[in-house]
């Protein structure tokens, strides 16, 4: 699969750098690798570990969502910071947590302007086939919050929970 460039404020403008995610197979294993500037917030306070609304964070995430209209649809959202904090989530129709707790694991380097991560996932935690990936970024202070993504949101508001707007994912 090629690399999703997460390029986009969420209601389509451009913008430069860009945060990088990469979803590929290995064996039975579903590996997300992140390539981000670092925008600057402040890290996750405590030891890389699970984080509760770290969407508040700086934080790239990844969700893939299985078939359906968004009020039956399987998805997961898988959440990334800078720090190695991490957030792996299974829903049920938009928004509803089913899940708060699916395996995965996370690791993250930062350098001066940019860090890498990577989470691994069983491939038997995602939803059936065939599945659509969204992915997005946020950070900043609230009020003064980007939300990004790789493909225009459209709406009023930022809702990365738009599975209308995922895009096809093949892991080959």
């Amino acid at each position: 699969m090629p690399a999703l460039e997460v390029a986009f404020t969420w209601d389509g403008r451009p913008i430069s750098p860009a945060p990088r995610v990469t979803l590929s197979r290995e064996g039975d294993t579903l590996v997300v690798d992140i390539t981000s500037p670092r925008f600057g917030a402040a890290p996750v306070p405590g030891p890389p570990a699970r984080h509760w609304k770290l969407w508040e964070h700086e934080v790239v995430e990844v969700f893939i969502a299985g078939p359906g209209d968004p009020t039956e649809a399987t998805y997961i959202e898988l959440e990334l910071a800078p720090s190695g904090h991490w957030l792996a989530l299974r829903l049920h129709g938009t928004r509803n947590i089913v899940d708060d707790d699916v395996g995965v694991r996370a690791t993250a380097h930062t350098a001066t302007d940019t860090w890498t991560g990577q989470l691994r996932l069983p491939l038997t935690a995602l939803p059936p086939g065939p599945l659509r990936v969204l992915a997005t970024a946020a950070h900043g202070p609230p009020g003064d919050r980007r939300h990004l993504a790789h493909v225009p949101l459209g709406g009023t508001q930022p809702d990365f929970h738009q599975l209308a707007r995922f895009t096809a994912l093949a892991l080959g």
